[in-house]
């Protein structure tokens, strides 16, 4: 068979692999799914300037992403239950990451722990930051994040409440998941998936279990999860956050030119347009579509990232050109996750750094950072 060529190809041979009700939490949105589309739509109307006759030798796509070396302006961002795509998947992602050069996001609700990586990987890696009601706890797992000796904490912001998911409604997922007649079926149906999560003792939420209070058991986890997301959590929390951590700290979710400014009065080192993969705010703006206009307010005084529908190394080369320092891939890694295990993340990194690398050199560019909106034929 021959192998998949795009991230496309990757999602559907995850689709026949994962089972339905983990495939559909990663690739899905909130209510009508209108922003989850929007983000890979606005995309596919922005065109590249294609110039010829330019000497195309001696290309880098190399870059920095708050000060760390990157071998291409990408990191994978933070997902959670990972590790339902593939047995132990939030450690063949990192592994696979440290291998291909670029940051690797922890996200707090992740099914392997923080020390499960730490135990896989031998340079740092980032972690993400849910803020729940209980800070003797946040406290802790930002203690364990110090440990692990991660290089930055990413602080997501638009996540106090959690946006209604349609399809999680319908298949029945509970955070644990509740194995009914339905979901034994559908595990049954993807052999290769079942027998690997039956080699894995990596199968709730490590960051969790047996650190939170009275969280000692998968019932205890889901009336807990469900109470400890933190509506009142705000701008003035982040300087707590700040104290705790000591070291570069990323916001995450900004899609607006004045909670942009405000990121940049607390004190942060980067913020990532981001509208959460469309999983929040149904009706939202794509991602993209905000990037140049927080770039241009705040982007001479804070580095500004992007997250939000990539599927390709175009996307990232249009991201780039619009401003964005560095930008993350969320479902076109747990695609190949879930497709391949380790070796489709691999590949799904290889299918997008080839993808940017042509399509900057046809664009009459040989080195990333001078990437900028002339090679933009629209903008």
């Amino acid at each position: 068979m021959t192998a998949p060529l795009t991230i496309a190809e990757l999602k559907q041979l995850a689709k026949r692999r994962v089972p339905k009700m983990f495939f559909d939490y990663a690739d899905s949105g909130s209510w009508t799914e209108s922003t989850y589309a929007a983000n890979e739509a606005n995309f596919a109307r922005i065109k590249l300037r294609q110039r010829v006759l330019v000497d195309m030798t001696n290309r880098s796509l190399e870059s920095t992403m708050i000060g760390q070396k990157v071998s291409m302006p990408v990191a994978l961002a933070p997902t959670g239950m990972t590790g339902m795509q593939h047995a132990d998947g939030e450690m063949l992602a990192a592994r696979a990451a440290e291998e291909f050069g670029i940051p690797f996001t922890l996200s707090t609700m992740s099914i392997c722990s923080i020390e499960d990586i730490a135990s896989v990987t031998t340079k740092p890696f980032w972690f993400q930051l849910y803020v729940m009601k209980d800070r003797d706890f946040v406290t802790n797992l930002i203690s364990r994040a110090k440990a692990a000796k991660c290089s930055a904490l990413v602080l997501t912001a638009d996540l106090q409440i959690l946006g209604q998911r349609h399809k999680d409604i319908r298949n029945g997922l509970s955070a644990p998941p509740k194995f009914t007649p339905k979901h034994i079926w559908q595990v049954a149906t993807r052999p290769a998936w079942c027998m690997s999560m039956l080699q894995t003792k990596r199968r709730s939420f490590g960051n969790i279990i047996g650190h939170a209070k009275n969280v000692t058991s998968l019932k205890s986890l889901s009336t807990w999860t469900h109470e400890q997301f933190d509506p009142r959590l705000s701008w003035s929390d982040v300087a707590w956050i700040k104290e705790q951590w000591g070291g570069p700290l990323i916001i995450k979710g900004i899609l607006d030119v004045e909670d942009a400014k405000a990121a940049v009065d607390t004190g942060a080192d980067a913020i990532i347009v981001s509208n959460h993969g469309g999983r929040q705010l149904d009706g939202a703006p794509s991602s993209i579509s905000m990037l140049p206009g927080i770039v241009d307010a705040v982007g001479d005084r804070i580095e500004v990232h992007m997250d939000g529908g990539i599927r390709s190394g175009q996307d990232v080369l249009k991201a780039v050109a619009l401003g964005a320092k560095g930008t993350y891939i969320g479902r076109p890694f747990l695609y190949g996750l879930g497709a391949m295990g380790k070796d489709g993340v691999t590949l799904a990194l290889e299918i997008i750094r080839k993808e940017l690398d042509m399509s900057m050199a046809l664009c009459g560019k040989r080195d990333i950072k001078a990437v900028g909106r002339d090679i933009l034929a629209d903008v």
